[in-house]
């Protein structure tokens, strides 16, 4: 877990695991930068962590009742964007901290969805929408964020991606460790440019701090009235905490990402240390030189089935006294799920059109392999018939046979949290083969890279991790594209490495 060593701590979370209690009400979420990522990872397309608390895993849709939810985990870093998913136990230090960095294909995946979802939840802010809300307010409580702003490079450029594909009614989010609410007009909204620099971007409508969307519940406040009833915790974890310290070069610091697509990564600038000059490329043997550059894919017309035009953003603070960390909402569906029961209890059920999207993703998978690359995006175009033969797949054998509830099959698979361990430990966690990812990936007929022989694991133990890379984690951890704060993790030792999971 990448938590500071000043700041783990045992919580209440293995009291969850073990059984010992219960969530009173059904919880689900998406994973951040302060988790136990290697509970997690056994647990990629989504399960319980404990009865009652479901995990929406790496990316996926699933429905509620009539609502129909996607869920993005992981906070955005752009050289990490377009690996693979190549962290698997025994980590390194670079490992624990990249296994939570988001990925161009699982991003893929929800770009493929072409009907309505109601509710779109992401732990990192979509990039650019505290320009869409109070963000004088904002900047008056967190001043650090003005200047990330104003350079293009607060939030998550993966979400932002999501949001304005799926457009859906509500979208949560969290990481910031403050209360903020917008609306985003997915109608274009005018941009105005200030202080004279072009990336110096903020909607012309809330030049003056305010949104006059008509029924949109935006908080509006003076500087002074922002600050109000706020009240440091010196056990809270800042945002510009790090295990490393300063530890990085700012050759790898945050890079504004503005209109490049979801699988591009930024330019470097020409001043970058590590952009080797064309003079000296040109000595270099063949087989150095890239590859030829690929046909872009051919793009499809956003999806007709996703008409909602407004989304309503909320973003919750910390759970400590005296903080706004809880609100009460009603949603209205508006997806085509809406025509299913509304008996409630709700209960949890699958997708169809995700499961069809992870059957085509499926072999694109690669886990623990550095040196591997994911398959080239091949776009909408080619991935649209794909996905609506397997869907035919999911109605015929899933939906007429009645298997799409996600089944309450929680089961402990690591020991549950042992006070005579404690959280100091060192020692890597063992590496389980959750039950819940085979029955997934058995219902869904894919293959599970996620389970491993015992053999093959004690080989991997032996080995021991990787090399850690020289470049220091990148700086502060993350920027505030991807830095974060103390969630609170699941898993093994809570806020720390601890035997037992337990937060």
């Amino acid at each position: 877990m990448s938590v500071p060593m000043k700041f783990r701590e045992i919580g209440d979370f293995h009291e969850y695991y073990s059984g010992a209690r219960k969530a009173r009400y059904l919880t689900l979420f998406v994973g951040g930068n302060h988790e136990a990522s290697s509970h997690l990872f056994e647990l990629y397309h989504g399960g319980w962590v404990a009865p009652n608390i479901y995990y929406l895993g790496a990316a996926s849709v699933v429905c509620l009742g009539p609502l129909r939810i996607a869920g993005l985990s992981g906070i955005w870093k752009g050289y990490n964007y377009n690996k693979p998913h190549h962290e698997r136990l025994p980590h390194n230090q670079d490992d624990i901290k990249s296994i939570y960095h988001v990925r161009e294909l699982d991003v893929r995946k929800l770009l493929q969805i072409r009907t309505q979802v109601d509710v779109g939840i992401s732990h990192d802010w979509p990039r650019g929408v505290e320009w869409l809300g109070d963000w004088k307010g904002l900047f008056a409580k967190k001043d650090l964020f003005e200047a990330d702003a104003r350079a293009g490079t607060l939030g998550s450029s993966a979400a932002k991606y999501v949001m304005d594909r799926l457009r859906p009614p509500h979208w949560f989010a969290a990481h910031m460790h403050c209360k903020f609410s917008a609306v985003v007009n997915h109608g274009g909204a005018p941009l105005s440019v200030i202080n004279g620099a072009s990336n110096d971007l903020v909607p012309s409508s809330t030049a003056n701090g305010t949104q006059n969307n008509e029924g949109a519940s935006i908080e509006i406040s003076s500087a002074a009235a922002s600050n109000q009833g706020l009240q440091h915790n010196e056990d809270e974890i800042d945002l510009d905490s790090d295990d490393n310290g300063n530890a990085g070069s700012a050759a790898f610091s945050e890079t504004a990402v503005t209109t490049s697509g979801p699988s591009q990564t930024p330019e470097a600038s020409s001043g970058d240390p590590s952009i080797v000059p064309e003079d000296l490329r040109a000595q270099l043997p063949a087989s150095f030189a890239q590859p030829a550059p690929q046909a872009p894919p051919l793009p499809l017309p956003a999806p007709e089935a996703i008409t909602n035009t407004t989304t309503r953003f909320l973003a919750l603070d910390k759970c400590l006294p005296h903080r706004k960390f809880l609100q009460f909402l009603e949603i209205e569906p508006i997806s085509d799920h809406s025509s299913s029961s509304t008996t409630r209890p709700h209960t949890l059920s699958y997708d169809k059109e995700w499961l069809a999207i992870t059957r085509v993703f499926a072999s694109d998978l690669i886990l623990g392999d550095l040196s591997s690359s994911v398959p080239l995006n091949r776009g909408a175009a080619h991935y649209r018939p794909l996905i609506e033969t397997e869907e035919a797949w999911v109605e015929e054998n899933l939906v007429k046979t009645g298997r799409m509830t996600i089944p309450e099959d929680f089961e402990i698979t690591a020991p549950v949290y042992d006070p005579a361990v404690g959280i100091g430990t060192r020692e890597q966690p063992e590496e389980y083969t959750n039950p819940q990812t085979v029955r997934f990936c058995e219902l869904v007929g894919i293959h599970n890279p996620f389970d491993m022989s015992e053999e093959e694991r004690e080989r991997r133990r032996i080995a021991g991790p990787r090399e850690d890379s020289r470049r220091g984690g990148g700086g502060k951890e993350d920027g505030r594209g991807g830095r974060g704060g103390r969630w609170g993790g699941r898993g093994r030792g809570g806020r720390g490495p601890g035997r037992g999971r337990g937060r």
